[in-house]
């Protein structure tokens, strides 16, 4: 199924969506990306559906091509304040504030969304599967976060970041109960699974 270039007829039409929502450590990542109408790439599809080469392939074809993107993180201090539903629609407001064209309508990938700037919006559900900028914002998401994960993977080694990116993965698990936490785990998510309670 070929990816739809807009939502609506207008001119400057934003994509965005975010990485890292499941994540037991590391920021809460999205990105806005809006793209020329005429935008078309073969690979391009939902970041879940493609290889890390192919998505380190298409992110500086979509920065080249889109007329403007940006990216945001949302601490996991932040995320353990505000949650991680308000911080991933914080990150998404983040990112499109940075654009550098104030967007005419803004598409979201999933169900929940705050409005933005009295700018028109329209939530997708599986939207990064369905519409060329949000599948843009998906791939600029997860290499910004990916690459946030690897250097931080540099810091705390033993937990392998590098390779899970942070996701509750049964190495992760074993490693949190072995070394405990770090400043970049999440402390208000079931870090364990057996966890009712993590003595702070």
């Amino acid at each position: 199924m070929s990816l739809k270039p807009y939502f609506s007829k207008l001119e400057f039409e934003c994509g965005t969506d975010e990485a890292g929502r499941g994540c037991l450590a590391g920021p809460v990542t999205a990105a806005a990306v809006i793209l020329p109408k005429k935008f078309y790439n073969v690979t391009l599809n939902d970041s879940k559906q493609l290889s890390e080469l192919k998505r380190n392939l298409l992110k500086p074809i979509i920065e080249q091509q889109a007329l403007t993107f940006s990216f945001a993180h949302i601490s996991p201090d932040e995320i353990d304040s505000i949650n991680i539903l308000n911080a991933s629609i914080l990150a998404m407001h983040k990112s499109i504030d940075q654009l550098k064209i104030v967007p005419e309508f803004i598409i979201v990938d999933g169900n929940k969304f705050k409005p933005f700037k009295n700018i028109p919006s329209q939530t997708i559900i599986k939207g990064d599967s369905k519409y060329t900028s949000i599948a843009a914002a998906s791939i600029l998401a997860k290499t910004y976060r990916d690459a946030y994960m690897n250097e931080i993977d540099k810091e705390f080694p033993m937990y392998n970041w590098k390779k899970n990116k942070g996701y509750p993965t049964k190495e992760h698990r074993e490693a949190i109960r072995k070394y405990g936490i770090t400043k970049y785990h999440r402390k208000s998510f079931r870090l364990l699974p057996e966890q009712y309670s993590l003595d702070l």
